[in-house]
């Protein structure tokens, strides 16, 4: 399953945005409001947890500097990656979330519209950055 949010434009540079997504101390400024637990496990992943649902670890996997930043899931139990794509773009820069995963039909369609909300809001907080 593979869900996109919308392109988002935020008033930080490539290189700004880029190292703030690869520090994993400001996911908790971005995240939605409902966001119950949030805590850094190490230099690399974080725990979150949002009413309602399952605490979900986060590691960042890989980064190309100043143009992506993957974070994946720290268990195998529900593997999927959440991709920030980062462009220069006039004063500032774009963003794009993608997430991949790969779950049965029934998951997928229970987990679908949650994901699409919960990525569509990460991308619009970092454009209020």
């Amino acid at each position: 399953m593979t869900l996109e949010s919308p392109k988002t434009h935020t008033q930080k540079s490539q290189e700004e945005l880029f190292n703030f997504l690869s520090n994993v101390d400001n996911y908790k400024s971005i995240m939605p409001e409902s966001l119950e637990n949030f805590k850094k496990i190490d230099d690399e992943s974080f725990l979150f947890q949002l009413k309602g649902m399952p605490e979900i670890m986060l590691v960042i996997k890989e980064t190309t500097p100043h143009n992506q930043v993957v974070l994946g899931a720290k268990s195998d139990k529900l593997p999927f990656t959440l991709t920030a794509d980062i462009e220069e773009a006039q004063e500032g820069s774009d963003v794009q979330l993608q997430f991949n995963g790969e779950f049965n039909a029934m998951m997928g369609m229970m987990i679908k519209g949650p994901i699409k909300k919960f990525i569509a809001t990460l991308s619009e907080n970092m454009g209020k950055l």
